[in-house]
């Protein structure tokens, strides 16, 4: 309740900031030490420093921002149902809502399991698409956590993804057309093309009818990668090709979410045959006029990827969908991973028109599950919960979400800000819908920096402590 209070104060704050003529910034800041812990405090304009001067011009605008946040997978959902009520309640009003919270606003659900559900199925396990039906995973776990959600925050936007197909549409590959009875890896059996695309649309229907509206689907989770537990391959002839059956059933069904091609890492898994994968499927004038644009994870390659992407299809969105910290890069470890992260994930993808950024479980427990054996056992949560559900870790994926989500409102524009300043130094700036402006800013040096900030006649100094991920709004 403290917390809760806490932020209607500074919302209050905010409100008489803007009503006075003295201009005031709110700002957040995150330390690796922990120092500050999304520590609140206030700058005012007029006080300046002449080092790191960065300017922004609001009549430059760029990508519109969709959203930042985390999965609800059906691991992250049951976790959050072993909290008592007034526990998960208040983390999920901390985590989602925009005016006692941070405001999170984007989350990725999933079509059928992943590796982290509580089983491996799909929505229809019975031979027959009219045997669609939405199983005890979404019903008892995904749906009720994200009515709370929604309950919190009635704007949040879903997108969803599937890691497989039902298995009985599955074939081991395109040539023999042999059946595929396992969850892990097989192809799109093509035959079925179309009872897949009633799958997706089923699917929609059925969380619609729930009230739980999705505003994206990616058309397969890692459509490169063979080996998780639940999972299945999709070159980009194939999805080119299974495209044109979802997207005109989407038409006739009066479904408006939108679909990105690919949902994969920027070096397209070193498999040369695949690079570009979504040029390749925009080459074809009908499969392009299906998708808004494509999605990317961050598990090989670089951001700079999406540059090439957006240099060639300037038309076509961009949306960063996932990333798991883990044993592999001492997830854990803010003085390791909270400048990076925040460096690649949100300033690394927006600053390359990326429209927002989602990363994978909201939470996990202290094994790092529930998880299926065959996929991933050694990931962090945003959040991690151990003590009988009783205790919560953050980790530098909450933070650094925390920080986007908490500046940056869905419908705001990225905008101009250049400036020399010292390396390790990265910034981005945006122009909410409401007309405030807010600056994301991190500094992975081992010293405290000043960022300063000029808009116009006005300019403000932040004080980036060693090792920090900085928001600021005005």
């Amino acid at each position: 309740m403290k917390k809760l209070c806490y932020f209607a104060a500074v919302a209050a704050l905010m409100c008489t900031a803007a009503c006075s003529e003295k201009k005031i910034v709110q700002v957040l800041t995150t330390t690796a030490d922990r120092s500050n812990d999304l520590a609140q405090s206030t700058v005012e304009f007029g006080k300046t420093s002449e080092e790191n001067v960065v300017t922004l011009d609001t009549a430059v605008s760029y990508q519109e921002i969709d959203g930042f946040g985390a999965a609800i997978t059906g691991s992250a959902a049951y976790n959050l149902l072993q909290m008592s009520d007034s526990a998960r309640t208040a983390f999920l009003t901390e985590t989602f809502s925009p005016t006692k919270g941070y405001g999170m606003s984007y989350i990725r659900v999933c079509i059928g399991c992943s590796d982290f559900s509580l089983s491996e199925y799909t929505c229809c396990d019975t031979p027959g698409i009219e045997n669609f039906a939405l199983t005890a995973e979404e019903t008892d776990y995904v749906i009720p956590v994200l009515k709370e959600i929604l309950a919190i925050n009635p704007d949040i936007k879903i997108l969803a993804s599937p890691w497989t197909a039902p298995r009985w549409m599955k074939v081991e590959d395109l040539e023999s057309r042999k059946p595929y009875e396992s969850w892990t890896a097989g192809h799109l059996n093509p035959d079925f093309y179309d009872d897949y695309a009633t799958y997706f649309v089923k699917w929609i229907e059925a969380f619609g009818a729930e009230g739980i509206d999705i505003y994206a689907v990616t058309l397969q989770n890692e459509p490169l990668n063979p080996g998780n537990s639940a999972s299945m391959v999709m070159g980009w002839d194939e999805q080119r090709d299974f495209v044109k059956h979802v997207g005109p059933k989407f038409e006739e069904a009066g479904i408006t979410a939108k679909i990105y091609a690919f949902d994969h890492n920027y070096n397209y898994d070193n498999k040369p045959d695949q690079f570009r994968y979504p040029l390749n499927i925009y080459a074809d004038s009908v499969a392009a006029s299906y998708l808004a644009g494509a999605a990317y994870h961050n598990y090989g390659g670089t951001p700079a990827e999406l540059d090439t992407i957006h240099a060639a299809r300037p038309d076509k969105e961009l949306v960063f969908t996932e990333s798991t910290a883990g044993f592999w890069n001492d997830g854990q470890n803010l003085d390791l991973r909270l400048t990076a992260d925040m460096d690649d994930i949100i300033l690394g993808t927006v600053n390359r028109n990326s429209r927002g950024a989602i990363i994978w479980n909201l939470m996990l427990d202290e094994n790092r599950g529930p998880n299926r054996p065959g996929g991933c056992t050694t990931g962090f949560g945003a959040v991690d919960i151990s003590d009988n559900y009783t205790k919560i870790q953050r980790n530098s994926f909450y933070y650094i979400m925390a920080h986007a989500a908490s500046a940056v409102k869905p419908g705001a524009h990225r905008i101009s800000a250049t400036g020399d300043v010292a390396p390790g130094l990265v910034y981005a700036a945006f122009r909410n819908p409401d007309g405030t402006l807010a600056v994301l800013a991190s500094n992975s040096t081992d010293a405290t920096q000043p960022l300063t900030i000029s808009v116009g006649n006005d300019a403000f100094t932040l004080t980036l402590p060693a090792k920090s991920i900085v928001s600021a709004t005005w």
